[in-house]
């Protein structure tokens, strides 16, 4: 789990560890972890619910398990959790984000307020909190308000001394400018994340980043070249090799103009595809289904596309704020159009934003790969 990252091994001896000892809480918990980082969560769902009923006075099992409710949409359950858990005095950071993502997935604006004021001025968390912010205020379309709360969330993890999250708060917002049209600021934010830190997921990130961008091929040698790093460095990795590394050839094959091939690297990522594979500060879970559905799109197959973008829609529970999410909302349009359903291609969904106030979700139409998007309009 921790050095090779093979997952399915890790799988195979914690099973084999929670079998032989069925009362030995670590088992569940890390089983639990495991089955989610594969995707698999009614098994992980299972795994934290026997943690918690091996060990109540857990605060580790109990923020597992309410983190899993959220991923599995049972987010009344969810909540009802985070109540116990702060009766029994279990409260934690941890939870306190799921609290947080919980508010923002029910629209309860009050909830996500509450979180903020909790974390201000807590070193190592108040940081967490302001890169949630970032994602939530982007979602509802002021970008240049999750600027500011992605530069608070790096100072704040900076004074903590904590570079490698500071650098995913970076990769972060770089991945956002870039999904969301603006190149010249996706690559200043990912060159700051660079100079931080490389970890895995940061240089996951920033390939998406450079990939998502690169509509001219001017940086295919960076993203050979962070290919090959993350190849090198975790061969074994089952995230590395059967996620990250597929998603970002299937781009570098959008780029090239070949969508049937973008698809067909992608097969090897369907057993793992709806895991939640990120382990620092951001979140990069769903991207190989998002970048299935822009080759589609892209191949003017309009019913493939709607389907992966429902399946992003229909997991709220783990895609939570990320950007990905209200583009999923775009892509289906588009999918919509392109069969010439032009009812449901208009937006009619409203979300809320952190200040309370409902629209209508928009997204920028410069969303790659196509090259002559339709206009608010069309759709």
């Amino acid at each position: 789990m921790f050095a090779t990252g093979d997952l399915e091994k890790a799988r195979q001896a914690l099973e084999l560890w929670a079998q032989n000892y069925p009362r030995e809480v670590v088992a569940q918990n890390d089983l639990g972890a495991n089955y989610g980082t594969l995707g698999q969560y009614e098994k992980g769902l299972a795994a934290t619910e026997t943690a918690m009923r091996l060990d109540s006075g857990s605060a580790l099992a109990l923020a597992n398990l309410f983190a899993t409710y959220i991923e599995v949409n049972r987010f009344e359950e969810a909540r009802s959790l985070a109540v116990e858990a702060q009766t029994k005095k279990l409260d934690s950071p941890t939870l306190r984000l799921g609290l947080y993502q919980l508010g923002f997935l029910q629209n309860d604006t009050a909830e996500m307020a509450k979180q903020v004021n909790w974390a201000m001025g807590q070193q190592g968390t108040e940081d967490v909190i302001l890169a949630a912010e970032a994602d939530v205020t982007a979602y509802s379309g002021q970008l240049s308000k999750a600027r500011e709360f992605s530069r608070k969330a790096v100072a704040s993890a900076l004074r903590a001394d904590e570079k490698e999250t500071a650098s995913g708060y970076e990769a972060d917002a770089a991945l956002r400018e870039a999904l969301f049209g603006n190149p010249t600021e996706a690559r200043q934010r990912a060159a700051a994340a660079l100079a931080l830190s490389t970890p895995r997921d940061v240089e996951y990130g920033i390939a998406l980043t450079l990939a998502l961008t690169d509509a001219n091929k001017n940086s295919q040698t960076q993203i050979t070249k962070l290919m090959d790093d993350l190849a090198h460095r975790f061969p074994e990795d089952t995230v590395v090799q059967f996620n990250y590394l597929p998603t970002i050839k299937a781009l570098v094959e959008l780029n090239l103009g070949n969508p049937a091939k973008a698809v067909a690297v992608l097969d090897a990522v369907r057993p793992y595809e709806l895991g939640s594979p990120s382990n620092i500060s951001m979140s990069l879970s769903l991207y190989p289904v998002y970048v299935r559905g822009l080759a589609y799109l892209s191949a003017k197959q309009g019913t493939e596309a709607a389907a992966e973008f429902q399946k992003i829609l229909a997991h709220r529970g783990i895609v939570q704020s990320e950007p990905i999410g209200g583009l999923a909302q775009l892509g289906l349009a588009r999918a919509y159009a392109l069969h010439g359903d032009i009812p449901k291609a208009r937006p009619r969904t409203r979300i809320s934003s952190p200040s309370g106030k409902t629209r209508t979700p928009t997204s920028p139409f410069s969303l790659l790969p196509s090259p002559n998007p339709p206009s608010c309009d069309d759709l």
